[in-house]
């Protein structure tokens, strides 16, 4: 019986310490193993692995993308104008054992480190632009600048910063009235330029074509004015022609008189009275 009992407390002391040695590592996580307070090995791959039961500790530090966002802040331009920016990082613990020595494993200090390198960041790369200059280079180009800035800065701690956006750059509450009034002056006068260009280049389109349509009216005047001239001439001649001959002449001066004979037959009296003289008259009597 006595011997039942002693293999009883040594199968749960064995199965204590079998627990006790096993390092589960999850693959979004580093495991840290300590012992006496100082890291002896770091476990990178997932998997199972094992320690020393109670002479060696486990540490969990997370081995995936995180995420910090930083406070606003008032940051000043070149050009003495505040602005207020609102940012976010993006890091990752890179070397466990550096992390673990130089912030003592704490995500908390990690943050706070991360805090004051971004700001002075920010601070130094707004500083050293314009209002106008932020503000066009907010499409990427900022952010370069603010990498740059930090460099390999928190490589002593262990981290790797991916990248620091802004989500906001915004101007304070009373200086925004001024800026927008400033730009809506300065697009107002850009269009006043466009506007006084664009009249001008239609009033040099109006008198060209003005100077095009009087050029086109005179030589069209002058070409029916030929025209009619010859027209004329022919008539003068078709005319000279036909009285050169003495039946011709006779004929026309018979069309004629009838034409003129119509030509007074005006309303409802179709009466004509001739003196006994008349040359129509006599074609009618046929003197």
């Amino acid at each position: 019986m006595f011997k039942k009992i002693l293999l009883s407390i040594f199968a749960i002391l064995a199965t204590v310490l079998l627990f006790s040695s096993i390092v589960i590592t999850g693959e979004n996580e580093y495991k840290l193993i300590r012992q006496f307070g100082k890291v002896n090995k770091v476990i990178t791959t997932p998997g199972i692995s094992f320690k020393i039961p109670f002479l060696q500790s486990v540490n969990t530090l997370p081995n995936e993308i995180l995420l910090y966002d930083l406070a606003s802040s008032d940051v000043i331009t070149m050009d003495k104008k505040t602005m207020i920016s609102d940012s976010y990082v993006l890091w990752k613990i890179t070397d466990p054992r550096k992390f673990a020595q130089s912030l003592n494993s704490s995500i908390t200090n990690a943050e706070s480190r991360i805090d004051s390198t971004v700001y002075n960041a920010v601070k130094n790369v707004i500083s050293s632009l314009s209002q106008n200059d932020v503000i066009s280079s907010r499409d990427g180009m900022l952010t370069t600048s603010i990498m740059n800035n930090i460099g390999n800065s928190m490589d002593e701690y262990g981290i790797t910063l991916l990248t620091v956006e802004t989500k906001r750059l915004d101007l304070p509450s009373d200086n925004k009235t001024a800026v927008y009034e400033r730009m809506i002056s300065e697009r107002d006068k850009i269009a006043a330029t466009y506007i006084a260009e664009g009249n001008s280049e239609a009033q040099v389109i109006r008198n060209t074509t003005d100077k095009e349509i009087s050029i086109s009216l005179s030589t069209a005047k002058a070409q029916a004015e030929s025209i009619i001239a010859e027209g004329e001439a022919e008539y003068m001649k078709i005319l000279s022609d036909a009285y050169k001959d003495k039946n011709r002449t006779e004929f026309y001066s018979f069309v004629r008189s009838l034409d003129a004979a119509k030509n007074s037959l005006t309303g409802n009296n179709k009466t004509i009275i001739l003196p006994s003289n008349s040359p129509i008259a006599k074609l009618f009597i046929g003197e």
